[in-house]
């Protein structure tokens, strides 16, 4: 009877361990919920953000360096730059360009977990001519994807219209506005798509280094009533 009392102890304790390690995850640190319009890079340098590559060994400033007030990202490896504190209820802005071709780049919004390639999240694509679609990574939720719609494509819900995006070289932005368990993206000023009943409303804020060079810039953040 010991023996069997000992076992279901175990199995108790490692049942409480793995949940608890399934959440720490998920787990999300106290938001920020912003009171007033503030700009998130300051133009100079990396300060606020994390710079993830898988490789330890890689060097991050080859893949992402700074000139003349532009964010470059050279696309290889993959990975992200990314908010080191989580975000809740803001329009997130940000302004991006291919300076040589068009390629593909995202910025992920609601982030937990573990930085890896690809962390949770939910994805505002920005690869060319698809600047608006949604992706929804590592178990993240919406309505919109759930109910598998005409739009959506796996773990793809597509923009509501045709691309509104600028011709190549020229800068385009990007308008994201979290509010509860909604997410509304804006591209050039124009809607093109709504995710409701997101099974995460806060968390980092990501932008892509995924195989083309692309460039930002003016990265703020400002409340939503």
């Amino acid at each position: 009877m010991k023996r069997y009392v000992i076992v279901i102890a175990a199995l108790v304790v490692t049942t409480a361990f793995l949940a608890a390690t399934t959440g720490a995850q998920d787990k999300q640190n106290k938001p920020i919920v912003p009171k007033e319009k503030t700009v998130l890079w300051n133009g100079k340098d990396f300060s606020g953000w994390k710079l993830f590559v898988p490789d330890s060994a890689h060097d991050v400033t080859k893949t992402w360096s700074i000139k003349d007030g532009v964010i470059r990202c050279t696309g290889r490896p993959a990975g992200y730059m990314r908010t080191e504190v989580d975000y809740a209820d803001y329009l997130f802005h940000v302004e991006w360009r291919w300076p040589d071709k068009g390629g593909n780049s995202g910025v992920l919004n609601h982030m937990v977990g573990e930085d890896k390639v690809w962390p949770k999240s939910l994805e505002c694509q920005l690869a060319s001519g698809s600047a608006g679609d949604f992706w929804v990574i590592g178990g993240f939720e919406c309505r919109e994807h759930a109910r598998g719609d005409k739009r959506v494509r796996g773990r793809n819900v597509r923009k509501l219209k045709k691309s509104s995006e600028k011709p190549l070289g020229q800068w385009n932005s990007y308008d994201i506005i979290c509010k509860d368990d909604w997410v509304v993206v804006l591209v050039n000023g124009k809607l093109q798509n709504v995710a409701t009943r997101c099974s995460l409303k806060s968390g980092k804020i990501c932008l892509q280094s995924e195989r083309t060079s692309v460039e930002f810039r003016n990265i703020y953040i400002e409340p939503v009533e």
